[in-house]
């Protein structure tokens, strides 16, 4: 808080939580501490950086003025994270009744013998809260990240024993009553398989001979049908 005698600022230091491509504004708060009207102007070193609203204006006796400052969206961002930018607060006591639309560059002029209290005000830029990092498991159990990469050592080292063991098992799949029996089931699978084709094609022919006469169906049908149900139930179970 300033020591004026016409207007209390606050803060400053215009803190910025800067930001990359982001426009990122800051409240400054004019107090007048007289029982006066006091007209106020804002100016900063790098006018271009900043929108200052309202930049000029009244304050009411004993009543309090905000001032928003918006910093325009930065492409880059300072190497130190130091600003060098200033603002410049100019007050002075205005007529009773004057309004914003009354205040004129000439009422800040000293060379006209106006009495113009100045308050510097810095800037700075602040880091944006970051949020909390995730907590790892590893690290809750007490190991660090350093032991865990020592480790991938040894569990690389494990899992090429596992491998080079497993290589020795010979699955049963390779004995000989295993081929034996896969041998045999295969020679079977085929045979019912050809069977089972040989008598859809006499079905077939059947069914043609059927449609010829015109006639019900022959008892050899029925014979057949159930014959191919009981085949194709055997293959299902053995294989």
């Amino acid at each position: 808080m300033s020591n004026s005698e016409l207007l209390s600022v606050e803060p400053l230091d215009l803190q910025f939580p800067f930001e990359l491509r982001k426009q990122i504004s800051c409240s400054l708060y004019l107090t007048n501490k007289t029982d006066n009207h006091v007209a106020f102007k804002v100016k900063t070193t790098n006018p271009k950086k900043y929108c200052v609203r309202p930049n000029t204006g009244v304050v009411l006796p004993r009543s309090t003025c905000e001032v928003l400052v918006t910093m325009q969206a930065q492409k880059e961002a300072p190497s130190d994270m130091q600003c060098k930018d200033k603002f410049l607060l100019q007050g002075v006591t205005a007529s009773p009744g004057v309004t914003a639309k009354d205040v004129t560059p000439e009422m800040f002029s000293k060379e006209a013998g106006y009495l113009v209290e100045e308050t510097k005000l810095r800037v700075t830029y602040v880091a944006p809260p970051q949020p909390p990092s995730p907590v790892h498991e590893g690290s809750e159990e007490g190991s660090s990240p350093r032991a865990s990469v020592s480790d991938n050592g040894g569990q690389a080292s494990e899992f090429s024993f596992q491998r080079s063991s497993a290589d020795k098992v010979e699955p049963q799949e390779n004995t000989p009553e295993a081929r034996a029996l896969i041998t045999k089931l295969t020679e079977e699978k085929q045979s019912a398989i050809q069977l089972n084709n040989k008598l859809q094609r006499e079905l077939d022919q059947l069914r043609r001979d059927s449609k010829r006469s015109q006639s019900g169906i022959p008892l050899m049908y029925v014979l057949l049908v159930g014959l191919i149900g009981l085949i194709l139930g055997y293959i299902m179970k053995r294989t």
